[in-house]
């Protein structure tokens, strides 16, 4: 791997949140999981939690072809099973919502571990989700519509997300970083794409990568790698 990207790959994964992320109920349109995959990965989101329409809307994970590599896709059966995961992370969850109770997006506290539930296009987020939810956020409308596009609200409340949390220097001294395991593996795949396919097709364990982006393993593991098929 070149030294370059190896330093921009490893400072890319020490800045990543673990705990903020986003859960989409029920989006279905591949341009908005795009759009929304992109502002995750801009503001450091590790991964994403979704609840698809139905079975065939599983190819929206592989949408966003740059960030998609970046940002991870956690798909769920259920909103009940992405909000057990939270809790069990201790996370706040938001979700948005014109509710009566519903708070600005802005003066929620984002350094906290957080979860966001954001609604589908057409009928936003389900009951379910709002039970699930400790509290409803908005963003404030002046005009004649009430919401905003759903990547756009995505993207409104990552930043304001990511502001809360430079003030904080989370993105210096992160209080949740990637685990090195976590690291290594990602170091492997995304530095070396295609042997890791074949690491992979070969259900070979992945090797050790150094400070400078080198592989490190022994002649025994490289034999196999090199072995038909």
């Amino acid at each position: 791997m070149n030294p370059l990207r190896y330093k921009k790959i490893l400072e890319l994964l020490k800045r990543r949140q673990t705990d903020l992320t986003l859960c989409l109920d029920q989006v279905h349109k591949p341009n908005n999981v795009s759009a929304i995959i992109r502002s995750a990965d801009a503001t450091g989101v590790h991964n994403i939690h979704a609840v698809w329409p139905n079975k065939k809307m599983k190819m929206l994970s592989h949408t966003s072809a740059g960030a998609r590599n970046w940002v991870y896709v956690d798909v769920h059966n259920s909103i009940d099973d992405a909000c057990e995961i939270f809790r069990n992370k201790s996370m706040q969850i938001l979700v948005t919502d014109l509710h009566e109770k519903s708070v600005d997006f802005r003066e929620v506290d984002y350094t906290k571990p957080t979860a966001i539930i954001l609604g589908g296009e057409k009928f936003g987020t389900s009951q379910t989700a709002k039970d699930n939810a400790c509290q409803p956020i908005n963003i404030p409308m002046l005009g004649m519509v009430e919401s905003l596009n759903v990547s756009v609200a995505a993207a409104l409340i990552l930043f304001e997300a990511q502001r809360q949390r430079s003030i904080k220097n989370f993105y210096d001294r992160n209080p949740y970083p990637l685990s090195e395991d976590e690291i290594q593996k990602i170091l492997f795949e995304k530095g070396y794409p295609i042997l890791a396919k074949v690491v992979k097709r070969k259900a070979l364990p992945y090797p050790h990568i150094n400070s400078e982006g080198q592989i490190c393993a022994p002649d025994s593991w490289w034999s196999l790698v090199r072995q038909h098929p």
